[in-house]
């Protein structure tokens, strides 16, 4: 069972991967970027200082949290533990890979941390604003960031779907203990 899961993952990354070209190659580039989203990750913590105010630091330090917690839960509890190469380090593989910017990444790549880090901030911020627009926008995001992984060569779907699962496990377990932090200390800032 899990050589046929292997199989259909692999199948779906070559697939993915080959539809490329060179305006796609600049603009996945630039969307798996983390400095690439400055600006907006600047107007959600200003809405969060206008809509919190006092709150908004504790709010903040909790958003902190789910990046690093994705972000090393991903890489010290899955990629260090199953050890399975990226696709771009592949030896069947890496010849067929289509790499953009010859960059490839670690060894290994289950699960995507860029996944979990996206898919846990959509999931906290999503339940923390409770708007189905923003809500639209942030999943979608983090789906676009996500699948530039797998574009970019560096990431299986799989990998990918993994890394979104953790995230969203993540981000929304941070997020029941953000709100009942706010509940417990909200009485000493009235």
């Amino acid at each position: 069972m899990l050589e046929i899961l292997k199989n259909i993952d692999t199948q779906l990354f070559v697939f993915l991967n080959g539809i490329h070209s060179p305006a796609w190659d600049k603009i996945m580039w630039w969307i798996t970027g983390t400095n690439s989203w400055i600006p907006m990750y600047a107007l959600i913590v200003g809405y969060i200082i206008y809509k919190f105010r006092w709150k908004a630091v504790i709010t903040l330090i909790f958003i902190a949290m789910v990046v690093t917690l994705t972000d090393q839960i991903s890489v010290h509890g899955f990629k260090e533990v199953f050890q399975r190469l990226r696709p771009c380090h592949n030896p069947e593989l890496k010849n067929i890979v289509h790499l953009v910017n010859n960059k490839c990444g670690g060894k290994f790549g289950f699960v995507s941390s860029h996944a979990a880090n996206t898919f846990g901030v959509a999931f906290f911020l999503s339940n923390l604003f409770k708007n189905k627009y923003f809500s639209i926008f942030i999943f979608l995001w983090a789906s676009v960031v996500s699948y530039s992984r797998i574009y970019l060569g560096v990431h299986y779907p799989f990998d990918v779907l993994g890394g979104a699962a953790l995230g969203g496990i993540l981000g929304f377990l941070v997020y029941i203990v953000h709100n009942f932090t706010q509940r417990k200390f909200a009485k000493y800032f009235k």
